[in-house]
């Protein structure tokens, strides 16, 4: 399952460490690609866990950081490129 965050506040390159940091201890997070103003991110197939309390950890795990989620989807799947 992959989640795209828009995250306010992030306004130096400290902020997307502290936030990829954060997030990096979210479980089941296998993936996580975090710019200024937003992340995307992917959790392993195999994950336990409702898509409500995935969005929960991120969530948290942003808060944690110091910045705010002030927007969340869950973004389609995608096929590996072969």
């Amino acid at each position: 399952m992959r989640f795209e965050l828009t995250i306010d506040g992030m306004l130096a390159v400290h902020a997307k460490h502290a936030v990829f940091s954060a997030l990096g201890a979210v479980e089941g997070l296998v993936r996580a690609e975090v710019e200024l103003g937003r992340a995307e991110v992917e959790f392993n197939s195999d994950a336990a866990g409702t898509a409500e309390a995935r969005e929960a950890a991120l969530r948290n795990a942003v808060a944690a950081a110091g910045y705010d989620v002030v927007g969340l989807r869950i973004l389609p799947r995608t096929l590996p490129t072969l």
